[in-house]
């Protein structure tokens, strides 16, 4: 029996998460869960699983939920950044689940590293913002990392059973996202509405922007040189429009593994939670006569030039993948509430990217320094080009 912190219990991750936790009840056992603002889901959440703690984001949203709760269970809520590292660094949680998007999840997935948890790690930021200080502590504590993305769950899945040093290059593969084969016209006029539709995957929204620009393949890069310790130019990029070859890992007689799935987080999800075992879930078996082909292609960087600056990002290291984390969080916002094009995206990073002056990261305050630097002068920026 594992007993699990869940941090971003009400997003997409966070829900298929317990839809996996629920489907094994002999093996997992929620004792905490970490939410935003969605206190309704929250709600039925510990109504279902019973969890000891709860955490919010504010100390208003933690009134109410008490109140709603009425003393119907005997979870106990909490609230902020403390009361997330609170729950994430408890003395009997055996692993967190790290699913909160955006910066607030830096410092409780930060804290479970630091004091020796195994991390299922859906947090792409913490890995852009500080994955050198998050790899060390990990090595430090003793606590171990496992990758919820998809394409990392496969790279893991690909290098098991082999050494380490016999790796040629990381094959990441992605599906292109809802404007692969978009103009450069077409996409000067897209909406937020169009580019949350994802082809293949439902997800939140944030993420959703960052498949459109395809800043999250660069970033997945980023994720992949500190997960599985190679160099950036041991990376490649493809487009596979079918999502059922997931990344491929090529070693040096010329051998290339490949993980393949349905595109259903609940399968990578479930790898996290039960490494290095693959249980039994409740999807069918990947028929691929009836998916027919699988194709590739190499992705148009100058339609998407949000994968290159990402990819620069990572060659260049250092505080430049903050930045390009903090850059890309108030672009995205400013798209999805319409004050920019979407072609304006990579326009606010690059700008902010420019302006930066890189550091070594040496502590976990200064990797957020540099985001929030990066925030504050995209802010700027983002005030001229709205102006204008």
């Amino acid at each position: 029996m594992k007993n699990i912190c869940l941090l971003g219990s009400t997003g997409y991750i966070g829900v298929n998460s317990l839809k996996v936790i629920k489907g094994s009840p002999h093996r997992y056992r929620i004792v905490a869960l970490g939410a935003g603002k969605n206190i309704d889901l929250l709600l039925s959440q510990i109504q279902e699983f019973k969890p000891r703690f709860a955490a919010v984001i504010n100390p208003d949203l933690a009134k109410k939920l008490k109140i709603r709760l009425n003393s119907r269970t005997n979870t106990e809520i909490l609230y902020g950044t403390e009361g997330y590292i609170e729950i994430a660094t408890l003395s009997d949680v055996d692993i967190t689940i790290a699913a909160m998007t955006g910066s607030s999840g830096l410092l409780p997935t930060f804290s479970a590293v630091t004091v020796g948890k195994d991390v299922a790690l859906a947090n792409k930021e913490i890995l852009v913002v500080a994955g050198s200080l998050l790899m060390k502590e990990s090595k430090k504590g003793g606590g171990k990392i496992f990758p919820i993305d998809s394409e990392h769950s496969a790279i893991q899945q690909s290098i098991q059973g082999h050494r380490r040093e016999d790796l040629k290059r990381i094959i990441l593969t992605g599906s292109g996202g809802p404007f692969k084969d978009f103009s450069l016209e077409r996409l000067s006029k897209v909406t937020p509405e169009e580019a949350l539709k994802h082809p293949k995957w439902r997800m939140g929204r944030k993420i959703s922007i960052d498949s459109a620009t395809m800043l999250n393949k660069g970033v997945e890069a980023i994720e992949a040189k500190w997960l599985f310790n190679v160099e950036m130019d041991q990376i490649e990029i493809l487009l596979h429009p079918q999502s059922i070859i997931h990344s491929m890992v090529e070693y040096m007689d010329g051998s290339i593994i490949a993980q393949l799935a349905r595109p259903d987080m609940r399968i990578p999800i479930s790898y996290a939670l039960s490494y290095p075992r693959h249980l039994r879930g409740e999807l069918p078996s990947l028929d691929l006569s009836d998916i027919g082909k699988l194709s590739f292609e190499k992705p148009d960087k100058n339609k998407f030039r949000c994968l290159d600056l990402s990819l620069a990002a990572g060659k260049i290291g250092e505080s430049m993948p903050a930045v390009l984390n903090g850059a890309n969080e108030v672009a995205v916002n400013a798209f999805l509430e319409g004050k920019i094009s979407f072609l304006e995206i990579p326009q606010l990073i690059e700008e902010t990217m420019e302006r930066h002056e890189t550091f070594p990261l040496n502590s976990i305050d200064q990797a957020i320094e540099a985001d929030q630097w990066a925030q504050s002068r995209a802010k700027e920026i983002l005030e001229r080009i709205v102006g204008n």
